[in-house]
């Protein structure tokens, strides 16, 4: 099918406008380490009943312990770490600011795919990068940093410089997580399909992260959380949208493309952003934003045609 991994990719990029959302609300009322404790439970519990349904097992049969070191590796920084660092920024700074430090990336993700994968990106590949990132760029940095309201003792209050940090951390997190996976589904022994290797990589990143719960002594108010049905409500929408439809998305796209171009195109979620928020929160469009987003657009269509 053609274009299968741009497609793949840009559904990411939509998938991940929503649950961005829906986490950042949730995050201001339970903290973020608590939602991304709680959406990771709800992610692998999706995928069991999902992946039960639909091929009647949970584990491939080809799958080694090799495959699960790097799958794992790959959740624990990507999954654990960037996100974690994602999600508190997100709380923190807002959505849209914290969507354009992702934009990071794709450049992180060419790079350590050029160093150990031996990918090779063509000049107009580059060339479509720098506008989808150019474009991005130039529209989310029109949102000024605002106060999003938080009290301030709840937890993931804190400054500008703090969330650009947390934001810069997310960023490689998310780059270095999807190289690892992709190199465990293509690169360590059998071939592992898409959403087994997205249940792999879920499910040692919840073993991972309740672990550092119950080090840090949280274990107990994780679990009260749960009880708060709001911030549930939104854990679970951004837990179907981001770490099943949304992780499975986008290794499906490094399955087909490359995984500097994948996380490109996954970058597009502050475009996505900005209709979301248009009708959700009544925002005006400026013309900056429209050209923006047609620059961005631009770049991604030259890249469908490159790659």
């Amino acid at each position: 099918m053609e274009f299968i991994g741009e497609a793949a990719a840009l559904t990411t990029a939509f998938c991940w406008a929503f649950t961005s959302l829906f986490f950042s609300e949730a995050g201001k009322l339970i903290g973020s380490f608590k939602v991304n404790n709680i959406r990771l439970l709800m992610a692998v519990s999706i995928y069991v009943v999902v992946l039960l349904v639909f091929k009647g097992q949970l584990i491939p049969d080809q799958l080694t312990f090799e495959h699960v070191l790097w799958l794992g590796l790959s959740g624990i920084i990507g999954l654990v770490i960037g996100d974690g660092a994602g999600f508190k920024a997100m709380v923190m700074i807002g959505p849209r600011l914290t969507s354009l430090l992702y934009s990071l990336a794709p450049v992180i993700a060419t790079i350590i795919a050029w160093l150990f994968l031996g990918e090779k990106l063509e000049l107009l590949d580059m060339f479509g990068i720098s506008l989808t990132m150019g474009g991005i760029g130039w529209v989310v940095s029109e949102r000024k940093y605002r106060n999003n309201k938080l009290h301030d003792n709840h937890p993931d209050s804190g400054s500008l410089r703090r969330g650009v940090m947390l934001g810069v951390i997310a960023a490689f997190g998310q780059a270095t997580g999807l190289v690892l996976a992709k190199h465990a589904m293509l690169n360590v022994g059998d071939e592992i399909p898409p959403m087994e290797a997205s249940f792999i990589r879920m499910l040692v990143s919840l073993g991972g992260i309740w672990i550092l719960a119950a080090f840090r002594g949280q274990l107990k108010e994780t679990v009260m959380a749960l009880k708060n049905k709001k911030a549930m409500g939104y854990a679970f929408g951004g837990a179907v949208f981001g770490p099943f439809m949304g992780v499975w998305m986008s290794l499906l796209a490094v399955k087909y493309i490359a995984a500097g171009i994948a996380a490109t195109l996954n970058s597009t979620t502050p475009i996505w952003l900005l209709p979301m928020t248009r009708v959700l929160y009544k925002e005006k469009l400026s013309f900056r934003i429209i050209i923006g987003t047609l620059i961005a657009v631009g770049g991604i269509a030259l890249l469908m045609l490159t790659s």
